[in-house]
């Protein structure tokens, strides 16, 4: 996999550039042709934990000029340090390391805190260049099912970490009620829950035992207007049981300046998003978003365009380039021809690969 992997980054860094890499990773399509050819079933979670090890191995920085951090459980943990031994490697500033490690942890600390969909993470990469463009590739798993939930980011694509930042979240679209504060409609909260910390921790926790009273109703309580007429919502908004207030005292010392700035304070946990954003609706009548973000079912859409229709120029420029990738790879002739029978398993039907067979 390892050989593989790299025989093919070797063809896209010669024919195109370390940016176009880091652009296809974030593709959840690509990403997931990439992982069937070294060797996976197309539903595996496998598929982004080896995949992104395998990766690791075979991208060399001295070489490539783009090297990956991170990886599964513990190794996650080593992003941070990994990241300043690459820049160090690559000659980039302490200040832009620094913004390196920040991303790291940003892009984490958002798919665990401010999205709230169920997936607890276990895997963090970070795909890093020379010049300091990055890319991220992690994944939730959902204690109670087991299916998985891969989140994909591309630097150029992010314009804040708490709006909109994802370059797309690949899984099954949950049908419980999912917190996602990066939403552009949860924009209002968002700022509801800055000016909530910046009070005094005293008025903030008045407000949040008074909702936690037995029997207290909400607007959500006397159902919500569909079709035009009146219908029982049957939602229910659960108060977090626990709450650190000693770091609501501290986020309040600390007077945040921006949604970002709160979620990066160390401490800052879902539990505390969650409150916030309860207060938010049921007190100031600003609710956040409760919509699943995940934007693709496994790579791309079903032939009904739920959740979006097939992007079909899209997925053949990715096969074309997975196809170059191993035809010109340094690996022999056998790796090559299980590569293709596993790329065609994958593709659809009506994509021509038979110019590709013979080497």
């Amino acid at each position: 996999m390892t050989q593989l992997a790299q025989g093919i980054v070797d063809v896209i860094l010669l024919e195109y550039d370390e940016n176009l890499l880091l652009r296809r990773l974030a593709d959840p399509f690509w990403f997931q042709a990439f992982s069937c050819v070294l060797g996976f079933d197309w539903h595996s979670s496998g598929t982004t934990t080896v995949t992104c090890g395998a990766l690791k191995m075979a991208l060399d920085p001295e070489r490539h000029g783009i090297t990956a951090v991170g990886g599964k459980g513990k190794a996650s943990k080593k992003a941070p340090e990994e990241i300043i031994k690459g820049c160090e490697i690559f000659g980039i500033t302490p200040t832009k390391s620094e913004e390196l490690v920040y991303s790291s942890r940003m892009s984490a600390k958002v798919d665990s805190t401010a999205i709230q969909d169920s997936y607890q993470l276990y895997h963090h990469v970070l795909i890093f260049t020379e010049r300091g463009d990055w890319c991220v590739v992690q994944q939730g798993m959902n204690p109670e099912n087991r299916y998985a939930r891969r989140y994909h980011w591309l630097s150029e694509q992010v314009d804040s970490f708490v709006c909109e930042p994802h370059f797309a979240i690949v899984g099954e679209r949950e049908k419980h009620r999912t917190l996602d504060m990066t939403s552009g409609a949860s924009k209002e909260s968002q700022r509801i829950s800055v000016d909530l910390v910046k009070e005094s921790p005293k008025k903030l926790k008045g407000m949040v035992d008074s909702l936690r009273k037995p029997g207290q109703s909400s607007l959500s309580d006397w159902g919500l207007e569909i079709g035009g007429g009146w219908q029982n919502s049957q939602v229910s908004l659960f108060m977090p049981t626990r709450i650190n207030w000693n770091m609501m005292k501290m986020a309040y010392e600390f007077q945040p300046k921006d949604y970002e700035e709160l979620i990066s304070i160390k401490g800052v946990g879902p539990k505390t998003v969650r409150a916030l954003a309860l207060v938010s609706e049921l007190v100031y009548g600003e609710p956040p978003s409760w919509r699943d973000p995940v934007k693709y079912s496994f790579a791309v859409g079903g032939k009904d365009g739920v959740p979006y229709p097939v992007d079909k120029k899209a997925m053949d420029e990715s096969i074309e380039i997975i196809k170059r990738g191993i035809a010109e790879a340094k690996v022999g002739k056998n790796e090559k021809l299980r590569a293709m029978k596993r790329l065609r398993e994958f593709v659809p039907p009506d994509i021509k690969l038979e110019n590709y067979w013979a080497y």
